[in-house]
């Protein structure tokens, strides 16, 4: 492939980005319409027993929860079944015809963006010639599409698009950051990284990037509904939210979901550097941040396996877990320099 040719495809494949953030900013602004339409229809006790109704958990995993047949869920709402799963309705009960129709809009522009993306990205790969994982601007453009995926994929299964607001927001953050400002052009690989294990290793951590978000914002939402609940009752909004409940157990399973891929990733990356670096660790900035991540994510996991860990202190744990993850990428690569330099901006 000639020059010109990768370059081309190259400006491509960034007008195809560029094209999925344009409607996933669209997106969002049809669910904060459902947000919104749905609001100015409901009340306080409406959303209260909204809240009751749709206390589930969609799970990556499609486990059942755990708990004895009828007991009562951490948080404060709803009863577990003999099944395992919370009583009642599954699906979100709009507030109008106006706040579904926007959120079926904003789900039909999800899945066209998420189409745009996974185009650009897959241009942009074959621009380079190799897979688009070597950079700043490629990892954080990847990261947003499993983010989106791993949010379409719970939608497929759970026909619930009540996380839709909060998922898109820092994802189109994510993605405008990274077209504007880490955004780099195709450029040859440097030696480390001219190996397969870029495929392997870069891969599992962008799958990872995706469930440990959705988890991080489950408990960033929780720790807001029962903040909301001390203070009195809910407003009409949080109907379009799932209880505190289902949020706990929702990030607690990603997190056990996606543990193991993590693991797998480190793991993989030591081999990397074995073969690149002639040793398998040398605690540099981007392995210790990797290991302190992997570290915080099996005391919350332990934590909640024997010492009952749930609600407010595990939210806080998953999000401080979350916090160690976003460093690994942007402030080891920005302030921390290492063996991983060329993965900067």
């Amino acid at each position: 492939m000639t020059g010109d040719t990768s370059t081309g495809l190259a400006q491509v494949g960034y007008a195809l980005t560029f094209s999925a953030l344009v409607v996933y900013v669209l997106a969002l602004v049809a669910h904060c319409a459902e947000w919104a339409f749905g609001t100015r229809s409901g009340t306080g006790r409406e959303a209260a027993a909204a809240s009751v109704r749709r206390d589930r958990v969609p799970t990556l995993a499609g486990a059942a929860a755990a708990g004895a047949p009828g007991a009562p869920c951490p948080g404060g709402t709803g009863s577990v079944s003999g099944t395992g799963s919370v009583t009642g309705s599954a699906h979100p009960r709009p507030g109008s015809p106006r706040s579904d129709l926007s959120g079926r809009i904003g789900v039909a522009l999800t899945l066209l963006g998420f189409a745009l993306h996974l185009t650009g990205v897959g241009v942009r790969g074959f621009a380079a010639q190799r897979v688009p994982l070597a950079n700043m601007y490629e990892f954080a453009s990847a990261g947003v599409l499993a983010v989106i995926g791993t949010y379409l994929a719970l939608l497929a299964r759970h026909r619930d698009r009540s996380l839709g607001l909060f998922v898109l927001l820092p994802a189109s953050l994510g993605l405008g950051l990274a077209v504007t400002v880490l955004y780099a052009e195709v450029d040859m690989l440097v030696p480390a990284l001219q190996s397969y294990w870029l495929a392997i290793h870069v891969s599992a951590a962008v799958l990872c990037t995706g469930a440990f978000t959705l988890g991080a914002i489950a408990s960033g939402l929780y720790l807001l509904r029962v903040r909301t609940q001390d203070a009195g009752p809910e407003p009409a909004a949080w109907r379009h939210v799932p209880g505190p409940a289902a949020l706990d157990r929702l990030a607690h399973r990603t997190a056990a979901f996606v543990f193991p891929l993590w693991s797998f990733a480190i793991v993989a990356g030591a081999i990397w550097a074995e073969s690149a670096w002639g040793r398998y660790w040398g605690w540099d900035p981007k392995e210790t941040w990797a290991f302190i991540t992997w570290v915080v994510y099996a005391a919350y996991l332990h934590a909640r396996s024997t010492a009952g860990w749930k609600g407010r202190r595990a939210a806080r744990v998953n999000l401080l877990g979350y916090g160690c993850f976003l460093f690994n990428f942007v402030g080891v690569n920005v302030f921390l320099p290492g063996l991983h330099s060329y993965a900067g901006i």
